[in-house]
């Protein structure tokens, strides 16, 4: 259990996984990073319930609750590697796995219009081996504010794979034509020094998305002020400082305001 949520389970595509759920407001779909649900995954989807949101953070992956660790991350990645719901080098495509969790937005969406409330669509935020499927779960109308933070699929293997986002061809259509008549804008944060999500990635968002991408790009490494270490990744959870002023915290509060903009009619 993770404290202050309800576990629950959802059952699509075949697959029964847990479901941890806190908070009140429109629905936003936490995707962790590897290696799991770790204890700062965990904070950061407390923080997002506490602005307002009712956070719903499916176990994809790990231990949940497993301190971040060297021997843990790599086993995860190793999984993912071979995994057949993890395609990591699809620089042309998605991972399998987003077809369990468009359905999961699909059902968010669904009971919150049940429920009577004034959101319009559902949220989504991926981290790390799950950043790009906030892009990919925009094929779907009900998905109005997707957020990337560090996205590192495909894993940059060649200047092709660094430049990929993780999307088809096709679906890439659909989700440049709903920012162009939808007005859905796309968030994205990044360290500058992180290899793992390289620079070019965002330059081909910014390319195929115009104003309709937001990316964030705090800089890191050597000359950064405050100092931010090189081998910084994680904006929103491991690497995140949460003290007023600090990029990190800044980007933090930005995620909130994002939702609220895309999500809350009377914040737009």
């Amino acid at each position: 259990m993770i404290e202050g949520f309800e576990k629950t389970q959802r059952v699509y595509e075949g697959v029964s996984r847990d479901v941890y759920v806190r908070g009140e407001g429109p629905g936003i779909c936490v995707m962790h990073e590897v290696p799991g649900i770790t204890p700062e995954v965990a904070r950061f989807a407390r923080m997002l319930s506490d602005e307002g949101f009712k956070v719903f953070m499916p176990d994809l992956f790990g231990q949940v609750n497993e301190p971040l660790g060297v021997r843990n991350t790599a086993t995860q990645i190793l999984r993912a590697c071979v995994s057949r719901e993890f395609h990591v080098l699809a620089a042309r495509g998605t991972s399998p796995i987003t077809t369990w969790l468009r359905a999961l937005c699909r059902d968010i969406d669904a009971e919150q219009r049940a429920a009577g409330t004034s959101a319009r669509g559902v949220g989504a935020l991926g981290m790390c081996l799950t950043g790009n499927f906030a892009l990919a779960l925009m094929v779907d109308p009900w998905l109005m504010a997707p957020v990337l933070s560090q996205p590192s699929l495909p894993f940059g293997v060649t200047p092709m794979h660094n430049s990929g986002l993780h999307v088809s061809d096709e679906d890439l259509v659909t989700i440049k034509r709903r920012v162009k008549e939808e007005n859905v804008k796309v968030l994205g944060m990044r360290f500058t020094t992180d290899a793992l999500c390289p620079g070019a990635r965002f330059k081909r968002l910014r390319k195929e998305l115009g104003d309709g991408f937001e990316g964030i790009e705090i800089k890191s490494g050597p000359g950064s002020d405050p100092k931010i270490k090189f081998v910084a990744h994680s904006v929103v959870t491991n690497d995140l400082v949460d003290e007023e002023g600090h990029p990190t915290q800044v980007a933090l509060q930005r995620v909130f305001s994002f939702f609220r903009e895309s999500l809350l009619p009377a914040a737009r």
